[in-house]
């Protein structure tokens, strides 16, 4: 498979992370694509379907069998490069002190150990969740403002 048709499927990969889409099932004539992550949540709706269309139609056509090993070995490479920092309780997730102020850490931003990236709300109760790792945030998975359950991914890092 080539470079280009890998970093298509990468960004295919990235945006059903980016939008907690836990599972995602496509085939065409010459393409048949399925791919799962373990342990995601399902969005209700948090995606925009005409983005996604939009993307798969300009996706070049792929052999039918490379597809899916590719998306595996792509997935794994994906969640191999990067650590994801999770809600070590269930609450509401906030990435920043309070209404109106700037995020706490945004993407592209340099992280290191200790430094706080988000406040997790659990009964009335401001918890300071810090980066376990030093590194650059790549994405931050959950929403401002959205509950989260004990172990969802908060943040991706890709570590130095």
């Amino acid at each position: 498979m080539d470079v280009n048709k890998l970093d298509e499927l990468r960004e295919l990969v990235e945006f059903l992370k980016a939008n907690e889409i836990s599972e995602f099932d496509m085939e065409r004539e010459d393409l048949k694509v399925r791919i799962k992550f373990a342990g995601a949540a399902v969005a209700a709706g948090g995606f925009d379907m005409g983005q996604l269309s939009r993307l798969m139609a300009s996706a070049p056509a792929v052999p039918a069998a490379a597809p899916v090993a590719a998306a595996a070995s792509v997935a794994a490479e994906v969640e191999e490069a990067l650590h994801e920092v999770r809600s070590p309780i269930v609450g509401t997730f906030y990435e920043s002190p309070s209404p109106g102020a700037p995020a706490f850490v945004k993407v592209g931003d340099q992280v290191e150990v200790g430094q706080v990236l988000c406040i997790v709300e659990a009964m009335k109760l401001m918890n300071e969740i810090e980066a376990d790792v030093a590194g650059e945030v790549v994405k931050r998975i959950a929403a401002s403002g959205q509950p989260v359950e004990y172990g969802q991914p908060l943040f991706a890092i890709r570590a130095r």
